[in-house]
């Protein structure tokens, strides 16, 4: 989801300025672009893959997911536009194959949203997807990841302890690409905070890095302000919280906070 594919040109230039680097430790691996990318640039080195969100059970479901989504293109046949909606009927059909599916192991439901969901829509369950209308959006071709993560080690770890075991390993270079800030992220397993992000920084103290974010997150802004002010004192210490939860659609929500105290 973070489309790190256009980042692949500068991030191989980037690795060639870690000479000395022993090895790549992938802290947030995704979809693990950025390990595969790195142990294709320096094949020399270790490269450790953070597979917090088990994507490489996605890889090696592709047999079935490329089966299943034959028998979808086989549904919707040729007589249905590009990204037109799927009638009840069909989507009942469809709907019907994949519980089937699920009876005999692991459905990949977040590929299966790309072929079915109306664009940047990612579902992770059945009942999830049943919810949504299904569009024609269905994928033309097989997946394949052959040797996509040859020579890599997969591990499945809280980033901190990950952290803890290379911090002091001489030439470790860590890759920090941490969910979006303040974001229900899609298919991670997990909530990412304003503190969850600011605590991701202390890894890069005093440590060989290459870091990932993005202007929506503000988070150089952010760090630069403090650098430059210091409040004498935590400005809500003492307020009273009140929290009242906003639910856009089934898919998107959030919480308004009002805080108040009296000096």
């Amino acid at each position: 989801m973070g489309q790190k594919r256009r980042f692949v040109g500068e991030f191989r230039k980037a690795l060639g300025h870690f000479p000395g680097a022993t090895v790549f430790v992938d802290l947030f691996g995704g979809s693990g672009l950025l390990s595969h990318v790195a142990k294709q640039e320096r094949p020399d080195v270790q490269v450790v893959y953070n597979d917090f969100d088990d994507f490489h059970l996605r890889l090696q479901n592709i047999p079935r997911t490329n089966a299943l989504l034959a028998d979808i293109r086989n549904f919707v046949g040729g007589g249905i536009s590009r990204n037109q909606r799927l009638s009840e009927a069909l989507q009942k059909q469809i709907l019907d194959r994949v519980a089937e599916e699920e009876k005999t192991g692991l459905v990949d439901y977040i590929t299966l949203s790309g072929s079915l969901l109306f664009s940047g829509k990612y579902v992770t369950s059945f009942d999830e997807l049943a919810k949504d209308g299904f569009y024609n959006t269905v994928r033309q071709t097989d997946f394949s990841a052959e040797g996509y993560l040859d020579g890599v080690e997969i591990v499945k770890q809280d980033y901190r302890e990950l952290f803890e075991q290379y911090k002091d390993v001489p030439g470790a270079v860590f890759l920090v690409d941490p969910p979006y800030l303040s974001t229900e992220v899609g298919p991670y397993k997990c909530y990412w905070r304003l503190a969850d992000y600011l605590d991701v920084l202390k890894v890069l103290q005093g440590k060989s890095y290459v870091y990932f974010t993005s202007t929506k997150s503000q988070i150089v802004e952010l760090i630069d302000w403090f650098t430059r002010t210091q409040f004498d004192s935590n400005p809500f210490e003492g307020a009273e919280r009140r929290e009242f939860n906003v639910t856009i659609n089934h898919n998107s929500k959030y919480t308004d906070i009002m805080l108040y105290r009296r000096i």
